[in-house]
């Protein structure tokens, strides 16, 4: 178990995956204390904002076999596919469920405000930042990209 776990590690394209989630999910960290100067370590592993980190995270791991095995590979065209279907449901249903979310939460909010019984079996509101703006997913993909370029070209010198 722990040779898998090594062998993991040391793979490029495991590695390209890490760092294009954690390197989206620092961003969204950090630009939450700049901007509103309040720590807010949900931002580390929470989803939705910008940039997305499941963006990041298959479009580094596409592009990383993109530059390992080529844009012909079937393995590559997998993860393209993949990606895409990442894409399109962070931007779609996840985005239109946090919305979902928001308009769920004010109708229960506006109920317990003027005392109508609503049997609520969760205490906490639901959660609102899911998915993402087209730009925050564009943003991650760009991201992704940049990862693997730069792991593939600065870390390992183009050679695999």
């Amino acid at each position: 178990m722990i040779d898998i776990l090594l062998q993991t590690a040391h793979n490029y394209i495991a590695q390209a995956a890490f760092w294009g989630w954690f390197s989206a999910q620092a961003i969204k960290f950090i630009w939450q204390l700049v901007r509103f100067r309040r720590l807010r370590f949900e931002r580390l592993v929470g989803s939705g904002g910008f940039p997305s980190s499941h963006t990041s995270f298959v479009i580094a791991t596409t592009t990383a076999i993109f530059l390992k095995n080529g844009g012909v590979s079937d393995l590559f065209v997998l993860s393209l596919v993949f990606s895409i279907v990442v894409m399109y449901d962070a931007s779609g249903v996840r985005l239109e469920a946090g919305r979902q979310a928001q308009i769920l939460n004010q109708i229960v909010d506006y109920f317990l405000k003027r005392n109508i019984p609503v049997v609520i079996t969760r205490k906490e509101a639901l959660k609102e930042l899911l998915g993402h703006t087209p730009v925050e997913v564009f943003g991650g993909l760009i991201l992704g990209i940049l990862v693997a370029y730069i792991q593939f070209y600065y870390v390992y010198n183009g050679v695999i």
